[in-house]
């Protein structure tokens, strides 16, 4: 590999090496019950929106992140809950992210992980039509500005490379999933095949294909979060698998990053369960009147909350639906801003576990 010339002779999947040896198959299998444990968790979440919301457009802010798109809790609630008061741009792009994952997330359930899923996930996060990269030119640069790898160059050639990607996938060759995994993101990494969010959507197809392996039911992992944490490393792996072979080490860091995350993850998902059960029982001792399980899950639902959810919601009118979330306000669960003509309603609580 030159990294000057583009590198058309990207070795096909699988690797040409041992991969399933003691030490990965041990990692695997405790990567495995990490997820097991995170998948159960999942399931106690009454509400998918509390899981779109709030951890899925968590990955996607870090996920941005990585590419050093960056905002803030604040800046991209905010937007979630009304994108027309955002003007800012990298919080519209972290929503495309949501926008993209939730999208593959459908695709699965009519068709398997493929290039033109990957195509339309890129383009949904551009916002734009880009398709495959047609024009040589692509070159991945270090932060000295010096070019340490270019990427395969030619349509066709990129095609043979995805659909060599996408047998891998599918093949029941028994390699573990999580392994096929590690290989998945290095390879698509390496084909490169847009012009640009070519990372955004590597990590989006991580994370699709755990679920299409049956290894999470919903799309939520925060991988990014680990990524960014151990950023060298993550990049320091890359590239020695594409310059020196060194697929053992690659495979470790991910098996790591998978465990480490799914943890989190869960804590995470048990933290919102658990004040959302403290929240109900305050609300059926303190305000009983106002009590319901579908005012708790709204509230849950939307870290930036506001009247017209309770009114979508079906909870209550106008009017009462305000009553509603000042009574909440009271009662310490929400704390309230105003932006422009509209008032927001903020659970403080749901946002520190988010954002830890």
């Amino acid at each position: 590999m030159n990294p000057n010339h583009p590198y058309n002779d990207l070795p096909p999947l699988p690797p040409a090496v041992e991969l399933e040896n003691v030490s990965i198959l041990k990692k695997a299998i405790e990567a495995h019950k990490a997820l097991a444990e995170l998948k159960g968790a999942v399931k106690s979440i009454p509400n998918q929106g509390i899981l779109v919301n709030g951890i899925v457009l968590q990955e996607a802010r870090l996920s941005s992140e990585i590419e050093n798109i960056v905002t803030t809790n604040d800046e991209l609630y905010r937007a979630a809950a009304d994108e027309k008061l955002t003007s800012n741009p990298h919080a519209k792009e972290v929503l495309l992210y949501r926008e993209a994952l939730w999208h593959g997330f459908n695709y699965l359930k009519k068709k398997p992980l493929a290039t033109n899923l990957f195509i339309e996930i890129a383009e949904i996060i551009k916002g734009k039509n880009i398709g495959i990269r047609k024009v040589p030119g692509t070159k991945i640069a270090n932060s000295k500005g010096e070019v340490i790898y270019t990427p395969p160059e030619g349509e066709s050639v990129i095609r043979d490379k995805l659909s060599n990607l996408e047998k891998f996938l599918h093949d029941e060759d028994g390699i573990d999933p999580l392994i096929k995994l590690a290989a998945l993101h290095y390879q698509f990494e390496a084909i490169h095949p847009f012009i640009d969010g070519n990372g955004r959507t590597g990590r989006i197809i991580n994370i699709l294909f755990l679920v299409e392996k049956g290894l999470l039911d919903k799309p939520i992992l925060f991988l990014s979060h680990y990524i960014l944490r151990t950023r060298p490393n993550y990049y320091i792996g890359l590239r020695n698998v594409t310059e020196k072979g060194s697929w053992v080490d690659w495979v470790m860091y991910m098996l790591e990053a998978i465990e480490t995350t799914a943890l989190e993850t869960q804590q995470r998902v048990d933290g919102i369960n658990t004040a959302m059960e403290k929240a109900q029982m305050l609300v059926k001792t303190k305000a009983p009147k106002i009590y319901s399980k579908d005012l708790i899950e709204v509230i849950f639902e939307h870290p930036y909350c506001k009247i017209r959810f309770l009114e979508d919601a079906k909870i209550a009118k106008r009017q009462t639906a305000a009553l509603y979330l000042q009574t909440l306000e009271e009662l310490g669960l929400l704390k309230s801003i105003k932006i422009g003509s509209e008032k927001y309603y903020i659970n403080k609580k749901l946002m520190k576990i988010l954002s830890k």
